[in-house]
């Protein structure tokens, strides 16, 4: 049905009205017409705009710039690389889902992480391993409403889950569901013809056990900082003690690690690392007065989780595995996540971005593979993007700044004109590959910008 300014559609017994400037009889027939002028166009279910249409977009337009500009305002940014930093916080903030607190690996599924492969995978949905991370940047930039509202959202998970399947999964949808089954629409063409298209991730079948010591990493600013004083409940301490005993159940076990491998499952030193940070949080946390129904045997674990890491040790360096001497640029997570052997620190970081480093023409880019082996799909071809800012994150924290430096600066070219990173990265094509945007490049660029800033009484 046409109006006088809008065409409606009854669906229901409700109207889905469309509003416009623009001449009915040039939209209803579909004539071309010239742009001289701005038009507008406005959707609306049930209720209509009773307003004037150019008004209300314009008043719309200018309460949502100023949404984001207060926001804006109240982050704390680095001295360093402001713009990009709150480029970051603002793709960050928009992967939050507001109603249940959740974060989104990335808005988009089955971009290629090298083009015309079939590393393709649905990104729509939140994974556990990411949360420590998001959470740190969040705190740098002072925002807690956000990492309040993902806590609870973990703590949901949880409370929800963990007790009954005696396993957290490490991926769950909006709503705390499973994205299962992994689904492959053979009849689609994907991005420039990279095929398949994939719907939900299988990687919710896997066993990761790294995610035990990230969740106990994910709360522990609640006991440190007396703003999540109120989430210090009873519920919180039976929940960490469990994952705590399932932490260090999972010392040494075989699982898919951080990378998600589908075949081939084996012991991670990523893993065995994250158990040791894990625990040693929960006995800094003990050690503090809370969490009075925690064991005392988590010293004991943290040492079996330390004797695991030990036991990858080849060269100086920490390798992917006890039976597995090739280098993970995870592994840079040793001085961030606060490991004490400095030497074994330094010398894991020298060899990964030694061993890793993607190079162009002989030079460095500053750009670093995840890791060099094969998996289920061959050997990665594109740079992983949030290494390269754990690698520079890892050298702040050893006293490299100049190092740290260079490689952030390198790294920040590939981002797009509107400064937003993919996944992936490949140099020598300046091409951005797999899901884009992706939430945890911009959660490495935010915190590694911070590492690198000197304070800023160095300035004021």
């Amino acid at each position: 049905m046409r109006g006088s300014n809008h065409v409606r559609y009854e669906i229901r017994g409700e109207l889905l009205r469309l509003l416009t400037n623009m001449p009915l009889t040039y939209l209803c027939e579909e004539i071309p017409m010239a742009l001289t002028q701005k038009f507008y166009f406005a959707m609306t279910w049930g209720l209509g705009i009773e307003d004037d249409l150019i008004k209300v977009t314009h008043d719309f337009l200018e309460q949502t710039a100023r949404y984001w500009r207060i926001w804006v305002k109240n982050c704390s940014v680095p001295l360093l690389h402001q713009q990009e930093v709150i480029r970051s916080a603002l793709a960050l903030k928009l992967h939050c889902f507001e109603d249940t607190g959740a974060i989104l690996a990335a808005l988009t599924t089955s971009l290629p992480e090298q083009p015309g492969g079939q590393r393709n995978w649905d990104y729509r949905f939140c994974w556990l391993r990411d949360a420590y991370f998001a959470l740190t940047a969040f705190h740098n930039l002072g925002h807690f409403e956000e990492m309040e509202a993902f806590l609870k959202f973990l703590l949901n998970i949880a409370h929800t889950h963990e007790h009954s399947s005696d396993r957290l999964r490490p991926v769950y949808t909006l709503s705390q569901g499973l994205p299962l089954p992994e689904t492959e629409h053979a009849n689609w063409s994907g991005y420039q013809g990279s095929r398949p298209v994939r719907s939900y991730n299988q990687a919710a079948e896997h066993v990761q056990n790294d995610a035990y010591a990230e969740m106990i990493l994910t709360f522990t600013p609640i006991f440190f900082d007396e703003r999540y004083v109120d989430l210090r409940t009873r519920d919180l301490d039976a929940l960490l003690a469990h994952l705590a005993k399932l932490c260090v159940r999972s010392i040494g076990q075989p699982d898919a690690g951080l990378w998600e491998i589908r075949n081939g499952w084996q012991e991670h030193s990523f893993t065995n690392l994250l158990c040791w940070a894990g625990l040693e949080r929960l006995e800094r946390i003990k050690q503090a007065g809370h969490l009075p129904s925690v064991s005392t045997g988590l010293t004991a674990g943290r040492i079996q989780a330390e004797d695991a890491l030990l036991r990858a040790v080849r060269e100086g360096a920490v390798r992917n595995g006890p039976t597995d001497p090739s280098f993970d640029a995870a592994l840079a997570q040793l001085p961030i996540l606060g490991y004490p052997n400095r030497p074994l620190c330094e010398s894991t970081v020298l060899h990964i971005t030694r061993e890793l480093s993607l190079r162009h023409g002989g030079e460095d880019t500053g750009f670093f593979y995840r890791y060099v082996r094969n998996d289920d799909f061959g050997k990665p071809e594109g740079a992983f993007v949030i290494c390269s800012f754990w690698i520079a994150q890892a050298l702040a924290r050893l006293g490299c700044m100049e190092e740290a430096r260079t490689i952030l600066q390198r790294v920040l070219g590939a981002a797009n004109h509107v400064g937003l990173l993919s996944e992936h990265f490949i140099p020598s094509t300046k091409t951005q590959c797999g899901n884009f945007p992706q939430a945890y490049s911009h959660v490495g660029l935010i915190n590694a910008a911070f590492a690198v800033s000197p304070p800023w009484s160095d300035v004021l």
